[in-house]
């Protein structure tokens, strides 16, 4: 046996010694059981194994020692057990591991330097456990690292200078820690970085300047420590900050830089609890704000004449003495009595009005019925229903400015997750709403689950990822609203022949989907797997950016009911991996071979199921059949209108059908990731750019004699998948 996958099942019990018997073991998951007592010490005798994942289980006691001195061992992931003990030494051993993960456990002791021989580590997280001493600086040589996390620990010392050379770094979160002294100038060299989190600690010092050549950054909270200075200019400039900025409970002093003007992605924006001072009106131009708190601080003057300023609770401007917090006066947000006594007033009077109002809708709604009427595409009775409407950033309209446009005549598609409809609100604003089908069973879905899961959605922000603005739901209607793309799907663009997209917005298409996919399975924590990637859901801008659509939209429709799983988190007919059929289950594999569906089809111009093919076959069985049995030429198999124009681009075309062909492989296990996939296309693009640079010496453009498939972590023949017999779909 090579591999035993018995995860997320109800398993009890303990692991039995008896599973160091299985030499030839590489993979073995348990994850999300309820296995309890220690690991195994006869589980080094697997000396072929690779991937460890025993997460979320009752395991106690420590790991053996033994266990670290795997050569072959990539993962190692222990997450939320009841582990104890020390990490030993023989962690150094372990040179092949790329993620380490042992967060939410109890183990004690220091961090140990030996951390940093593992030069292939790209995850480490050993958060929420009782660590202490120093943050080893060893951890800098690991320079493959995307993810630091040891939040949640009782770790001393400053911020190593190491980290400067974690240049691939994407998170470093050492929030709730006890990390003393300054930021690190040089952390403004890691300019990957996309989460820079250090809240509640004892950090002092100044804000470093250089944290503005952090352009990737989006999330930055430095909250709840003894930071003193002024914030500077250089924040205001990281224009890609827009889930949050939080620099709340310190020492802060002076004004909001003039340069926070440029944050308008800024979705959460938190200053209280400093003494900062000066005027607010920077602030006004912030138009994505969806919350902000700047109280207890020193600031001045009036409030932004913005409804989103006069829409705010008291309570975010209290502690400002000379604020002030109302356009017909000002009064001290110091002493809010008079205006809460004010309030009361108010509400009072809003609460009448509004009850007459539901007085008088419940007697218009109880006449519509009488009559029959109907109200648009929506039911008297869901419309009766109150709405929860939770924004991602800043919305200017309503769910009634919403549910009055979901007409038949404003449907622009349907998928197997719901309707979609093109909107323009009041200001004019285009947006997209889908309309998530309703549960079969005629229950009401659960709102507590879909809001958990549909909040993770709009916490992400990435350039190849459509933006969830925010989702309604008032326990039977789901409604979630999206940037509305104009060109349509690359599905669309590539079958319906309106406009004929050369090598080049096929390349730029195909990219960007790999980028938004590898952003989702690597670095959104925990990994989100798409389930429906298809080339409808890949929506096309107008220089041909790729935007993915409908991601986790599959689990979210199916989360409800596990008996519905086989039939709402497939996948697509044509793109659903061959492993479904005897598994049900979808990994991020799964993605993987359906993205590999979507390049064959951006290289032959056929959809997976085209008329065209012959017999009848799937795209995959027809290449494996054209290229394998009838020994056809790669070339035979592209789109010809394609390879008319292609000149010179013919060869890299050919290199991303390898690509695509190792991305359909049947077997799981040898497909790449997403991550490779992306970095294998990057790199061809480069090495025919490289080689075809005007060559001064020479005549003619010679074709790219390195035309071959590869990438430093993944690397295998296209040529020799092909030729090889394997299985199909």
């Amino acid at each position: 046996m090579k591999q035993l996958e018995l995860d997320n099942n109800l398993l009890s019990g303990e692991i039995p010694a008896t599973i160091g018997q299985l030499k030839e073991l590489s993979l073995f998951f348990a994850w999300q059981n309820q296995l309890s007592g220690s690991i195994p010490i006869e589980l080094a005798n697997c000396k072929k194994l690779q991937d460890l994942d025993l997460s979320h289980n009752f395991l106690s006691g420590s790991v053996p020692n033994s266990l670290f001195n795997l050569k072959n061992l990539t993962k190692l992931l222990l997450i939320s057990n009841g582990l104890s003990g020390e990490i030993p030494p023989d962690i150094g051993n372990c040179t092949s591991l790329i993620r380490l993960r042992l967060g939410s456990n109890k183990f004690t002791g220091q961090i140990p330097p030996e951390i940093g021989l593992l030069s292939n580590l790209s995850f480490l997280e050993l958060s929420e456990n009782q660590f202490t001493g120093e943050i080893p600086p060893d951890i800098g040589n690991c320079t493959q690292l995307e993810m630091v996390d040891l939040h949640g620990n009782r770790l001393q010392g400053t911020i190593p200078t190491s980290f400067q050379f974690l240049v691939n770094l994407n998170v470093l979160d050492l929030s709730m820690n006890r990390i003393s002294g300054s930021v690190p100038e040089n952390l403004g060299r890691l300019t990957s970085l996309n989460k820079l989190i250090l809240n509640e600690n004892y950090i002092t010092g100044l804000i470093p300047n250089s944290l503005g050549l952090c352009k990737d950054l989006q999330f930055l909270d430095m909250s709840s420590n003894r930071i003193t200075g002024s914030i500077p200019e250089e924040i205001g400039r990281l224009q890609g900050l827009d889930i949050l900025l939080n620099l709340s409970r310190n020492s802060l002093s002076g004004p909001v830089p003039e340069s926070f003007s440029n944050l308008s992605n800024l979705a959460n924006l938190n200053l209280s609890h400093n003494m900062l001072t000066g005027s607010l009106r920077v602030l006004g131009n912030l138009d994505n704000l969806v919350s902000l708190d700047v109280s207890y601080n020193n600031f001045s003057g009036s409030i932004p004449d913005t409804k989103f300023f006069q829409d705010l609770p008291a309570t975010v401007f209290s502690g400002n003495q000379k604020l002030c917090v109302n356009k017909n006066g000002c009064h001290s947000s110091g002493s809010l009595d008079g205006r809460i006594s004010n309030r009361n007033l108010i509400i009072c009077v809003v609460l009448g009005v509004t009850l007459t109002i539901m007085i008088m809708c419940a007697v218009a709604i109880f006449l519509l019925r009488t009559h029959g009427a109907a109200f648009g595409s929506s039911s008297d009775e869901e419309n009766s229903l109150e709405w929860d409407f939770t924004p991602f950033q800043k919305l200017n309209f309503s769910v009634n400015d919403i549910m009055n446009k979901l007409s038949d005549s404003n449907v622009v598609g349907k998928g197997c997750s719901g309707m979609v409809y093109r909107v323009e609100t009041p200001m004019k604003q285009v947006i997209a709403v889908k309309k998530l089908w309703p549960k079969k069973s005629g229950e009401l879905p659960e709102r507590d689950l879909f809001s958990a899961e549909v909040t993770t959605l709009g916490s992400i922000r990435h350039k190849n990822i459509v933006r969830l603005l925010g989702c309604c739901d008032n326990g039977r209607t789901r409604l979630l609203l999206f940037d509305y793309i104009s060109n349509g799907s690359f599905a669309g663009l590539l079958h319906e022949k309106r406009v004929f997209l050369d090598w080049d917005a096929r390349y730029k298409i195909i990219l960007g989907a790999a980028h938004g996919l590898t952003y989702l399975h690597h670095d959104c924590i925990p990994p989100i797997v798409h389930r429906d990637i298809k080339a409808n859901n890949i929506l096309v801008g107008p220089q041909f950016e790729a935007f993915l659509a409908d991601f986790g939209l599959a689990k979210l429709v199916g989360s409800s009911d596990s008996s519905e799983a086989s039939n709402t988190v497939a996948g697509s007919y044509g793109y659903i991996a061959p492993e479904y059929g005897y598994s049900l289950r979808i990994t991020e594999k799964s993605d993987v071979y359906s993205y590999g569906i979507v390049l064959l089809e951006a290289l032959t111009g056929m959809e997976p199921t085209d008329h065209g093919i012959p017999e009848g076959d799937h795209i995959v069985t027809w290449i494996n059949k054209e290229l394998r049995e009838r020994r056809r030429e790669f070339t035979s198999i592209l789109d010809q209108q394609l390879l008319i124009r292609s000149g010179t681009q013919t060869q890299e075309m050919l290199q991303v059908l390898g690509v695509a062909l190792l991305c359909v492989n049947p077997s799981p296990e040898e497909r790449p990731t997403m991550k490779d996939v992306t970095a294998m296309l990057k790199e061809i693009r480069q090495e025919n750019e490289d080689y075809e640079k005007p060559n001064f010496l020479g005549k003619g453009v010679p074709i790219n004699p390195k035309a071959t498939v590869h990438c430093s972590s993944f690397s295998k023949s296209s040529e020799s998948l092909i030729r090889s017999p394997s299985s199909l779909p």
